[in-house]
């Protein structure tokens, strides 16, 4: 996976303008602003939807939380893009760390998820009348996809408190002072 992970490193590092409005001193906290108020839609919406799917506020029929979904798909752009500019700054800070991989890893769960549900089950819910009980399956993508989400913010949180130390082959130094010593 190392000779992938240098190519990725190496093709996000070629967006050095980008890199320098993040390192403004107001560059990095803006883009976490933006990035908060994305997870607050996404999670807000995707929250309310799976917590209707597993049983709560039955008497509001799933088309009125179905409504939520445009702010979801608005949050998720907002933090896809947001992502991107803290890639694109400091990429060897993710492409290397345990708690990106686990984050995106649960990103694309959670959309095989979303998928899944909206092939499989969206039509039988849409049918369904106020009070009636969501399918077992239907119940099932719902907590599925709140765990998926909740683990996907706690990731984004470790991602700042595990920094890794990148191995290259040919860099001496480095080498010997990261690598070998532990």
């Amino acid at each position: 996976m190392v000779p992938l992970q240098l190519a990725l490193e190496r093709f996000f590092q070629g967006f050095p303008a980008i890199a320098a409005l993040m390192e403004t001193a107001w560059g990095w906290p803006i883009l976490e602003c933006i990035h908060f108020i994305g997870l607050t839609l996404l999670f807000g919406s995707i929250a309310a939807w799976d917590l209707r799917l597993l049983g709560l506020a039955k008497d509001v029929p799933i088309a009125a939380f179905h409504r939520l979904v445009p702010y979801a798909v608005l949050g998720f752009g907002i933090n896809a893009a947001s992502g991107m500019f803290f890639l694109m700054t400091t990429p060897n800070q993710y492409i290397y760390n345990p708690a990106f991989h686990f984050k995106m890893l649960c990103v694309a769960l959670a959309g095989v998820n979303v998928l899944f549900f909206y092939l499989t089950m969206f039509r039988r819910m849409t049918r369904l009348d106020a009070g009636a009980r969501s399918p077992v399956f239907a119940r099932f993508s719902g907590l599925a996809s709140l765990v998926l989400w909740c683990v996907v913010i706690v990731c984004g949180r470790l991602i700042t408190f595990y920094r890794p130390e990148v191995c290259r082959p040919g860099d001496v130094i480095g080498l010997v002072a990261t690598c070998i010593v532990r």
